[in-house]
């Protein structure tokens, strides 16, 4: 190896006692020599010329211009080669003409044969780090990042999370189905205890046609509410739940892979340097800055996905408490109508509907706690939100804001913003604002589930006081199970009037409540200066 540097001693690069103690040095630590001379302050370019020199051939440096075609891409493992230290630029009629850090080696010359199919090779000289990098940038890759930062593998993941949303997007509105079904059943439910009610008042007499026709119209309804029901509820309990991956220090790259059944998400282990280059970011190149903004876009679509997995879980406790209400009603008319026309002949609709609101009660709150727990998460996952640096402060420093208060995002905030940033960037921030809008749907989701939570505490407090005053003759035994009813039913409401307190605090104190949304209409035949933009002004 010694040789190949004896310019360097010649020209005074450095002495050769250094150059001695370098080649000890790398063969240690297994670092390359050529590092360990860069790192003691041998100039690159004398490097490369005693490469060239030495191998009989030019020598090729990293530009980011240089890059290989797709075709060449295909044939070979591109992390094979970066422990091999060689890359082709071109292949053509039997000839190859190759970048290799030891161009002379027996060995690299009949792998490179053997891989591209070639009889003759040309080889250019380049350091190892340089190889590396170029091969990187092929790969479209910022320097140590691994394949999967490349921006075709995180459009593929983004890709597979905007399917995942759009299936938990299913399940919401087959929910939504879901709750109107029980509007039907409640509706029906109501008509036919009308019905019974009248019968057992006013008996078998004139009105027994209007009684049967409010009996025959109330089970119908209930028979198509079911039929609305069942399927959508079936649709609502598939697990299509995304569980956030654990994102550790540092920048780490969220990777997808395939199961015999459903797609998983991992992430890799954080990437030494990445940190360190993107605070450098008014040095990286344009290309260098849309890779890291491809790897915000896909962080920020893991966040969208999070809290969309979030208010489907919410808007299954809302479905369930729901059912709840309607099985806690019919269980109280039930009970009532039993107790005040005891001994009818019509008891066992009493008991039919006390059933079936028990079967209700256990069905609706089956989704409570994890409908409880999401609204949790949510909550807490908008504070942290709130304190995690965004590409707002990345990118614009200077337009910071306190993210404890309000978004830095506001109509006529940085005017032109949008359209003289690039546009890799323009949809990133945008991609921050989609974010933020979802953190707040997710905090409204929250207020409409305390809302629920309210009706449904409101609905088991009635029916417990209403069986309190239908039981008022009766001892105090009689009493135990209404009272405990107010009181499950005021608990219930008084924690559901928490959470829409805390949401409608937060829906006030932010700004996307309010409009005031700015967006650029990008025109690609003029300069990014003179493009329009539209205003959405505070109407409310």
């Amino acid at each position: 190896m010694r040789p190949v540097f004896d310019r360097l001693i010649t020209n005074n690069s450095i002495g050769k006692a250094e150059l001695e103690a370098a080649l000890k040095q790398a063969e240690a630590s297994g670092t390359p020599v050529e590092q360990v001379l860069l790192e003691k302050g041998v100039p690159k370019c004398e490097i490369l010329v005693s490469l060239a020199d030495h191998f009989g051939c030019p020598y090729v440096e990293y530009d980011e211009d240089l890059m290989v075609s797709w075709k060449i891409m295909r044939l070979i493992d591109a992390e094979k080669l970066k422990r091999k230290l060689w890359l082709p630029i071109s292949v053509r009629d039997g000839r190859a003409e190759v970048i290799a850090s030891r161009p002379g080696d027996p060995r690299v010359i009949k792998d490179v044969k053997s891989t591209l199919s070639v009889r003759y090779v040309d080889f250019r000289v380049a350091l190892p780090t340089d190889i590396v990098r170029i091969i990187e940038n092929n790969q479209d890759l910022n320097p140590g990042f691994p394949p999967e930062a490349g921006r075709t593998p995180l459009a593929k993941t983004r890709t597979y999370l905007a399917g995942v949303r759009s299936s938990l997007a299913v399940q919401r509105t087959s929910m939504a189905k879901a709750r109107t079904a029980l509007a039907f059943l409640r509706t029906g439910i109501s008509s036919i205890t009308i019905g019974v009610a009248f019968i057992k008042l006013f008996g078998a007499g004139f009105f027994l046609p209007v009684d049967l026709a409010l009996i025959a119209v109330g089970a119908y309804a209930i028979l198509d509410g079911l039929y609305w029901y069942i399927p959508a509820r079936r649709v609502a309990v598939k697990k299509l739940r995304y569980h956030e991956t654990a994102a550790g220090p540092g920048m780490t790259i969220l990777l997808t892979h395939n199961d015999d059944y459903d797609i998983g998400f991992t992430r890799t282990k954080a990437v030494p340097g990445a940190d360190k280059l993107r605070r450098a970011w008014g040095l990286l190149s344009p290309v260098m800055r849309r890779r890291f903004l491809a790897n915000d876009r896909t962080n920020l679509a893991e966040g969208r996905t999070i809290f969309a997995s979030m208010r489907t879980t919410m808007a299954q406790a809302r479905t369930g408490l729901a059912f709840a209400r309607s099985g806690v009603a019919f269980g109280g008319l039930g009970l009532g109508l039993l107790t005040r026309f005891p001994g009818s002949g019509w008891n066992y609709f009493d008991y039919f509907l006390m059933g079936a609101g028990a079967l209700m009660v256990f069905e609706g709150f089956y989704w409570y706690r994890s409908g409880y727990l999401a609204g949790r998460s949510g909550l807490r996952s908008f504070f942290n939100a709130l304190k995690k640096e965004t590409i707002w402060d990345q990118a614009f420093p200077a337009l910071h804001r306190s993210r404890q208060k309000a978004p830095p995002v506001k109509a006529g905030h940085a005017p032109g913003i949008w359209g003289t940033t690039g546009l890799a960037l323009e949809r990133t921030v945008l991609a921050e604002r989609r974010n933020l809008m979802a953190l707040v749907r997710t905090v409204m989701a929250y207020s409409r589930t305390g809302l629920a939570f309210i009706r449904t505490g409101m609905s088991i407090a009635s029916v417990g006081a209403a069986l309190v005053v239908l039981t008022l003759p009766d001892g105090a035994a009689s009493k135990i199970l209404p009272l405990l009813l107010v009181v499950t039913g005021l608990i219930l409401a008084g924690d559901g009037l928490r959470w829409c307190l805390t949401s409608e605090r937060l829906r006030r104190e932010y700004p996307y409540c309010r409009g005031g949304l700015e967006i650029s209409l990008p025109d690609y035949g003029k300069p990014a200066r003179l493009w329009g933009k539209v205003v959405f002004e505070d109407d409310f």
